[in-house]
C-alpha cells in the first residue's frame, strides 16, 4: 500500500484547511478596506458566500474520512469515556458561540460590525472561538484516533493559533488604545485573567436567551451523531461540483 493510498485525504484536507484559513484570516484581514469600499453587508454576504461553503466542505470531508490512515489508538471501547467526550464537546460550543456577536448578522440581515468588549465569555477568554476549537479538537481526536484525525486537528488548532495573534493585531490597529486597555483585562488562556485578579466573573452576563439557543444546538449535534454515517456517504456520493451548487443555492434562498 502506498503513501497516497493510506494518506492521500490527509494532504487533501491539508489544502481545504488551507483554503479554509486563507477564505476566513484572509478575508477577516480585508474587512476593513472592503467594508469602506462596498459597504458592511455586501462585504459580509461575499465573505459569508465564500466561508460558508468552505467550512461546510471541511466538516463534510472529516466526516466522510475521519478513519482514514493509520489508528493510533482506540478507546471506544471504554464506556466511561463517552460522557468525557459529549461533555468536552459541549463545552467547546459554550465558547464557539460569542465568536458571532449576533447570529442575525451573518446573512447582514443586521448591518455586520466590529465591537470591543470585555464581558461575558470574554471574562474568560478574549478568544473564545480558537479555545473551543482547541477543546472540540482535543474531544474527537482522543475519541477518534487516527491519523486523518491528528492531520485535521493540528490544522485546525495551527489556524486558530494564527487567528489569536492576526486578531489581537488588527484590533489593535484599528481601536489602539482601546483594545490595549482590554488586553490588559482579559486573557487568552482560559480563567488565567480571574485567576490573577484581573477579570471577575459575572454570573448573570451568561443567562441569557442565546445561551438557550446553544444548548438547543448541542442537543441536536447530540442527537444528529446517530446519522453521522448516512451523511458520510451522502457526501462521499456528491459530485464536486453539484456540492457547490446546492450550497449556493440554499444561501442564495437564504437571503
Amino acid at each position: 500500500m502506498t503513501l497516497s493510498d493510506t494518506h492521500g485525504s490527509s494532504f487533501v484536507m491539508i489544502l481545504l484547511l488551507f483554503c479554509f484559513a486563507v477564505i476566513h484570516s484572509g478575508g477577516a484581514a480585508l474587512r476593513v478596506k472592503a467594508e469602506s469600499v462596498i459597504g458592511a453587508r455586501a462585504w459580509r454576504l461575499i465573505f459569508a458566500f465564500a466561508s460558508i461553503p468552505s467550512a461546510v466542505i471541511l466538516v463534510g470531508y472529516f466526516i466522510a474520512h475521519r478513519y482514514d490512515g493509520v489508528r493510533f489508538w482506540n478507546f471506544q471501547g471504554i464506556s466511561e469515556l463517552i460522557p468525557v467526550i459529549w461533555i468536552l464537546s459541549a463545552i467547546s460550543f459554550l465558547f464557539l458561540y460569542p465568536a458571532t456577536y449576533n447570529l442575525l448578522e451573518i446573512p447582514a440581515v443586521l448591518k455586520p460590525k466590529v465591537r470591543i468588549y470585555a464581558s461575558g465569555i470574554i471574562r474568560v477568554t478574549r478568544h473564545p472561538q480558537a479555545i473551543g476549537q482547541i477543546i472540540w479538537c482535543f474531544a474527537h481526536l482522543l475519541w477518534i484516533g487516527t491519523s486523518f484525525t491528528l492531520v485535521t486537528c493540528v490544522g485546525l488548532i495551527a489556524h486558530h493559533l494564527f487567528a489569536i495573534w492576526h486578531g489581537d493585531r488588527r484590533l489593535t490597529l484599528r481601536f489602539g488604545k482601546e483594545f490595549d486597555e482590554i488586553k490588559k483585562k482579559t486573557s487568552v488562556v482560559p480563567f488565567l485573567a480571574v485567576l490573577d485578579g484581573r477579570q471577575k466573573l459575572q454570573i448573570k452576563e451568561f443567562l441569557r436567551p442565546s445561551q438557550m439557543g446553544i444548548l438547543i444546538a448541542i442537543f441536536f449535534f447530540w442527537w444528529s451523531h446517530k446519522f453521522i454515517s448516512v451523511g458520510a456517504q451522502r457526501f462521499l456520493s456528491f459530485d464536486l461540483t453539484e456540492l457547490l451548487a446546492r450550497i449556493a443555492l440554499t444561501y442564495l434562498n437564504m437571503i
